[in-house]
């Protein structure tokens, strides 16, 4: 299933169709490239050149995006390296294990203005969740380099549940330990089958464009009191 809708526009197909126009009081984040930025090629390019980083980060090459997949469901470093040696060979194991002890390198900051987006939305008594694929301990190493983590009123991690995104089953999951109304709430993630297995339990979803102005324009419009994302000159702050 695939949410047909550009970016930034709340998607509401199939079990999410009845919940089209219903108020907002729940926003549930994605993490990586929703609040935080992640850039492998941060942790390697001190060691490794352009084109072996082209080539470790090539999945086909090197099976990179596998074992990123199978450390978000819960398989150890140990398990990843292995993998990857045994079908891709010792050279990319060796470069993955590389980037698997220097992790927190590849953590580049908070993507600009989520913070705040997430600090007005919790002002204005929204419920902020996160919902995120994380291999469990890198998430215990940088989680504290993000003080936007604080301001969720709680969160979801693949790698401590063994299931990761887009299952509905860590959806299901997420809904009902966070306690909200998905007809209620709203899921923004960067990847489309993630917005589609949002709809398909019948939450809304918007596709985050890299772009927290024109997010907040969206929560705006679907009838979010925040402030709007268009501030003069000489307007009060806060």
């Amino acid at each position: 299933m695939t949410c047909h809708v550009d970016d930034y526009a709340v998607c509401a197909e199939g079990a999410a169709a009845k919940a089209q126009g219903e108020p907002i009081t729940d926003v549930v984040f994605d993490f990586g490239e929703v609040l935080t930025i992640w850039d492998p090629r941060a942790v390697l390019c001190s060691r490794y050149d352009n084109a072996a980083i082209d080539r470790f980060l090539d999945n086909a090459t090197s099976g990179f995006s596998d074992v990123c997949d199978m450390r978000d469901g819960g398989a150890t470093i140990e398990e990843a390296y292995e993998y990857m040696r045994r079908t891709h060979g010792d050279q990319w194991a060796s470069m993955y294990a590389y980037y698997s002890r220097n992790f927190m390198d590849s953590l580049v900051g908070c993507v600009p203005g989520a913070r705040k987006l997430v600090q007005d939305l919790s002002d204005a008594g929204i419920g902020t969740w996160g919902l995120s694929n994380w291999a469990k301990d890198d998430f215990e190493i940088t989680r504290p380099m993000f003080p936007v983590f604080d301001l969720l009123n709680g969160y979801v991690v693949s790698g401590f549940e063994g299931v990761r995104k887009p299952d509905t089953a860590i959806y299901e999951l997420a809904i009902d330990r966070f306690g909200i109304d998905r007809d209620h709430a709203v899921f923004v993630d960067d990847k489309p089958a993630n917005v589609a297995a949002a709809n398909s339990v019948g939450m809304r979803a918007i596709r985050f464009g890299g772009d927290h102005g024109v997010l907040r324009s969206t929560l705006v419009r679907a009838g979010v009191r925040i402030p709007a994302g268009n501030a003069q000159p000489g307007d009060a702050v806060s």
